[in-house]
């Protein structure tokens, strides 16, 4: 038996009867290239439905370079950092492109930012520039003169929602973004880029558990990692580009929703762009009326979307699930709804960001195979992976768990602001994350190396608790967390915390679940405690926050010492 290295997945790419590319060759050129080619290769066809209203590809690339040339006359130069505080919608599509056609690098900040985090992410990429929805503008002028932010770019919501005849909003303090675009060239600026050492996104990352992190990367970097997805899986159906719609449910603030946005206008699709990715009704509603071929969601969406209240049709669709575990039994639920399967993907903001892609749900929604398989999936190509013991950094034999570490051409610069920050010598990122990798070279996430509980030594994933829980009827959602044993340092106890489904008593289901569990999971894996919730904490990007429930059992255990 060979090791990573031999990269035993290769063997697994493959859809049906086709075998896909092992090795991809990158173009050398700028990521913005993307729309341009957009433009001219499907011209005609609707780019996006944001909330009914569409752009066809040519207008997309019209708006695009008006602002790039409205930027580059607000004194943006090669390299400035120009920060975006924008929902999913047009606003943000455009804003991506002009600020790479201008030469600058998008920082892209999350909408649900405090001021203190905004502040912090300003002072930090020292942007003079700023692109905000107008609900958000209140916000940025309260830190704006603390900051390097000169001028704020404001825009309504009902700026491209079909009523682009009504005079411009205006902003006092601010530049109204549809009188930039309107008022300015269609020549955008000719800017020299080197595609392999330029900028294209500042991301800052890990907000929620610490101190953000700017992750740095190049246009080559996320190119590749365009390139290495949708148009890699997609090759052997090249009737779907520039025809099939894909529904994106996820803030395009978040790499995931980034990358998809970018492979979608890469592929000419028309994206379904849901501003507010909590409306889950709204994305049943979109999926029923337009059935999109593919659907990005997160598994706290697919959650709520199991729900017996929740109806969704059965459809010829591809559900794509990121950023997070998703549990098999949420998956089971779905497909038995639409009749079709849900696939996963894997990555982090650090690798561009996606590094593995489940490609045995489209070959089953195309019909080139009939059976799926789980977990994350394949790595993508030209992407190394070794499954590493992280107390020794050897690697562990094919089926163990370790730590995932990958390397290739999509993986970041480093972090800001410096090049090689956050790698290994070689090029290695450390995911923090716990898998294996099966037989077929399929790779199975197991829990994050911080959420892995210690019961008196023992290893619980808390992955495969949740796992378990999900089996019950009663549970809609779980989480799993470690609990510090007072008077026994560094040792947990397990507690699940669960959201439950209609007709189950709280009273009595707390108890049914503990004997549930112990029938399915080793005695010491088994929850010590569990308690009904009416709604699961979630990050600003509908990830579970587990640090919110830990911070409150700790406060509760300050309370009763």
């Amino acid at each position: 038996m060979g090791g990573y290295a031999d990269k035993p997945w290769l063997e697994s790419y493959t859809l049906g009867p086709f075998k896909l590319k092992t090795h991809i060759d990158y173009p050398d050129k700028p990521l913005h290239s993307l729309i341009n080619e957009a433009g001219d290769l499907f011209p005609n066809r609707d780019a996006y439905d944001y909330l009914g209203a569409r752009m066809k590809f040519r207008e997309l690339k019209l708006q695009v370079d008006r602002l790039a040339c409205a930027l580059r006359g607000l004194g943006v130069e090669k390299g400035d950092r120009v920060m975006t505080m924008l929902p999913t919608s047009p606003q943000f599509i455009m804003s991506d492109f002009a600020i790479l056609k201008a030469g600058g690098c998008l920082v892209p900040c999350s909408t649900y930012l405090t001021a203190e985090g905004l502040e912090q992410q300003a002072a930090s990429s020292g942007a003079r520039i700023i692109i905000c929805a107008e609900k958000y503008f209140p916000l940025i002028e309260s830190i704006r003169r603390r900051t390097s932010l000169h001028d704020v770019i404001v825009t309504a919501r009902s700026d491209y929602t079909g009523d682009e005849e009504a005079e411009p909003a205006k902003f006092d303090g601010g530049l109204s973004l549809r009188s930039l675009i309107r008022d300015a060239e269609d020549r955008p600026p000719e800017v020299e880029i080197d595609p392999k050492e330029d900028l294209a996104i500042l991301a800052f990352t890990g907000g929620s558990t610490g101190v953000p992190k700017g992750v740095m990367l190049t246009h080559s970097q996320r190119l590749a990692n365009v390139y290495q997805c949708l148009p890699w899986m997609m090759a052997p159906v090249p009737s779907l580009k520039g025809s099939a719609s894909a529904l994106i449910a996820l803030p395009a603030y978040h790499a995931m929703g980034h990358l998809i946005v970018q492979s979608c206008i890469s592929w000419g699709l028309r994206q379904f762009l849901l501003p507010d990715p909590r409306n889950v009704r709204m994305v049943a509603a979109i999926m029923n009326e337009h059935r999109p071929f593919l659907v990005f969601v997160v598994p706290t969406q697919l959650m709520q979307l199991a729900n017996p209240r929740i109806e969704l049709k059965r459809m010829p669709v591809l559900i794509m699930s990121g950023s997070a575990p998703l549990p098999a039994e949420v998956a089971v639920r779905i497909e038995e709804k639409i009749k079709m399967p849900v696939s996963e993907g894997y990555g982090l903001t650090e690798t561009g960001p996606c590094t593995h892609l489940n490609i045995s749900g489209f070959a089953k929604v195309t019909r080139f195979a009939r059976d799926t398989k789980p977990g994350i999936g394949l790595p993508v190509p030209d992407t190394d992976v070794k499954i590493v013991d992280p107390d020794t950094d050897m690697e562990v034999p094919f089926g163990e768990v370790g730590e995932i570490w990958v390397r290739g051409p999509q993986v970041m610069k480093g972090y800001w602001p410096d090049p090689g920050l956050g790698l290994e010598d070689d090029g290695w990122l450390r995911t923090g994350d716990l898998g294996r990798m099966d037989h077929d070279g399929y790779f199975h996430l197991v829990d994050r190396i911080k959420d892995m509980i210690n019961v008196s030594g023992l290893k619980v994933y808390s992955i495969e608790v949740d796992e378990a829980l999900f089996k019950h009827p009663a549970v809609s959602g779980v989480v799993t967390i470690g609990v510090p044993v007072p008077e026994k340092p560094g040792v947990e106890r397990v507690k699940a915390f669960v959201t439950l489904n209609e007709g189950f008593d709280r009273q009595t289901i707390e108890k049914e679940l503990i004997a549930f569990a112990r029938e399915r999971l080793p005695a010491y894996a088994v929850p010590d405690l569990v308690e009904v919730l009416d709604d699961i904490p979630l990050t600003t990007t509908e990830k579970v926050f587990k640090r919110v429930l830990r911070e409150r059992e700790m406060e509760k255990q300050r309370g009763s010492g």
